[in-house]
């Protein structure tokens, strides 16, 4: 699924037009609708336009790449600001491309197709991991514990993705929330409910997360 957010009505229905042949498409006039809808569903990547009504599209990027939930969303601008100094701001920000306004379709599909070539390679390097009977596959979005697959809700999933991603370090406390929840969420009473409920499905391998007394949580296996 790709969402393109672009307030120009004609270059959006062209957009999704030209794209749905490889993929599906959503398209959003106003960020308002466009944040509703990421809410209740993820996608595989934004088509961003810079000059749009409510909120700018930089704005909206740094909001992106700074909530873990996001983060890895791949991003591509389409700006008519096309000097380099806009560029650079732009791919600064964590945009993964960026083309300038007019374009031609066949170069924006090519762009969209070597945008998922690379997140396709991270993914795969990045998606399997295990520590001790644990096996944590993001890519399937999947968790097993000697073979046998473990039922997480969003939240869990993603605190055990932060915990085993740290590769055996401690995680503080602040990190956690906010990788987790957000940059604003502060109630951390939250994380220990979490905890507790996620070292309780992970049965015997529910040892293997660690309290860190006035610190945080980690997860090894030593």
């Amino acid at each position: 699924m790709i969402y393109i957010l672009e307030d120009d009505a004609s270059i959006k229905t062209m957009l999704s037009y030209a794209i749905q042949k490889e993929d599906e498409t959503k398209g959003f006039e106003k960020p308002s609708l466009f944040w509703k809808a990421l809410k209740e569903e993820a996608c595989d990547l934004i088509i961003l336009d810079l000059m749009l009504p409510e909120e700018d599209g930089l704005t909206i990027l740094k909001k992106l790449k700074q909530d873990p939930n996001w983060e890895d969303i791949p991003v591509l601008i389409l700006s008519a600001k096309d000097s380099e100094v806009d560029k650079a701001i732009g791919l600064d920000l964590g945009a993964d491309d960026y083309l300038a306004k007019p374009f031609g379709i066949m170069e924006l599909l090519s762009r969209i197709k070597a945008i998922k070539r690379r997140y396709e390679k991270t993914k795969k390097k990045q998606s399997f991991k295990q520590i001790g009977p644990v096996v944590f596959d993001a890519e399937k979005h999947q968790v097993k514990v000697d073979n046998d697959p473990i039922e997480l809700s969003y939240k869990e999933f993603n605190l055990l993705r932060v915990l085993i991603e740290a590769q055996g370090a401690v995680v503080k406390r602040e990190d956690l929330l906010e990788q987790v929840w957000g940059p604003y969420y502060e109630e951390s009473r939250t994380l220990d409910v979490h905890i507790r409920k996620l070292r309780k499905k992970l049965g015997n391998a529910g040892t293997l997360i660690k309290t860190v007394k006035n610190v945080g949580y980690q997860m090894s296996d030593e």
